[in-house]
């Protein structure tokens, strides 16, 4: 009997964690989601205001935001940067750092992946201060400026997030047996054919891992422009997603709209990341897609 229980035991902290920390904020969420405050007369007395339900209505009206599909449209943009140069980045690092000729490899690992260990706002703050006109290095160029912002957040991203991606890359490179490498030296292959036939190929599932937690990672923008705006008037309180569903619950107190926002991006997270997931998913596994 106890040898029957002692699975349940072992799994009842894990399960009493989810259920707190996800499953109860989830369906709060969903709760508020499908409400309303409805406000009778001068909004004045005991009664005036109360709490309706209003089915789909808020899932609706956030659908239809303009400022969220703005922010969706900036959040695109961001993302095409942040991936394509971080995850480049990462896997330029990590095939680097496998090569036989590298030298201080150890040094060379810390220094990239020093930078994730910083605190975001403290990273965005950091950088904050060196994209001001009076105190950047580099003289008549202003990275808040309109054209610019959009790059300088990237930059941040990329600055913070490639030495966590490059370790996670470069440890599933530590894993492929040696004898890979030397059949092909044997054959004749040069260090780059070797990256480009033998290691990219293997390291693929790794890559579409980090790509899609980097995909993940991107929706949920909050801390690079919600640190830098007030050094710039160019960047809006709705300029991400995230960005609008905290002006919503935390600044005009609409607890509703914002629940009903945060669904909806989560229908689109989870459908971006999928999505990714089915394309990919015949060249990582060998399937047909």
């Amino acid at each position: 009997m106890r040898s029957k229980a002692a699975p349940y035991v072992f799994l009842a902290p894990a399960v009493a964690l989810f259920t707190l920390f996800l499953a109860v904020p989830i369906g709060y969420t969903v709760y508020l989601s499908t409400r309303r405050t409805k406000v009778s007369g001068l909004g004045l007395g005991k009664g005036a205001k109360k709490e309706i339900f209003v089915g789909l209505d808020n899932l609706r009206a956030a659908a239809a935001d303009p400022e969220l599909w703005a922010g969706w449209l900036r959040v695109l943009g961001y993302g095409a940067i942040v991936l394509v140069v971080m995850l480049g980045l990462a896997l330029v690092f990590a095939l680097a750092l496998d090569s036989a000729r590298v030298r201080l490899a150890r040094f060379t690992r810390v220094s990239i992946f020093l930078p994730f260990a910083v605190p975001g706002v403290v990273a965005s703050l950091m950088w904050g201060f060196l994209y001001l006109p009076g105190m950047t290095p580099l003289a008549g160029v202003d990275f808040l400026a309109p054209s610019a912002v959009l790059y300088s957040m990237a930059n941040i991203a990329v600055w913070g997030g490639t030495g966590f991606n490059m370790l996670v890359l470069y440890t599933n490179l530590r894993a492929i047996p040696r004898e890979f490498y030397e059949a092909a030296r044997m054959d004749g292959a040069s260090e780059l054919s070797i990256a480009l036939r033998v290691k990219i190929p293997i390291l693929m599932p790794a890559i579409i891992l980090t790509t899609v937690f980097s995909i993940i990672a991107t929706i949920q923008v909050f801390t690079e422009p919600t640190t830098l705006r007030p050094f710039s008037n160019t960047i809006s309180s709705t300029w991400s997603p995230l960005m609008k569903v905290y002006r919503d619950a935390f600044v005009t107190g609409d607890l509703y709209s914002a629940a009903a926002t945060s669904i909806v991006i989560a229908a689109i997270s989870l459908v971006l990341s999928f999505g990714f997931l089915r394309v990919v998913r015949g060249r990582a596994f060998g399937e047909a897609s």
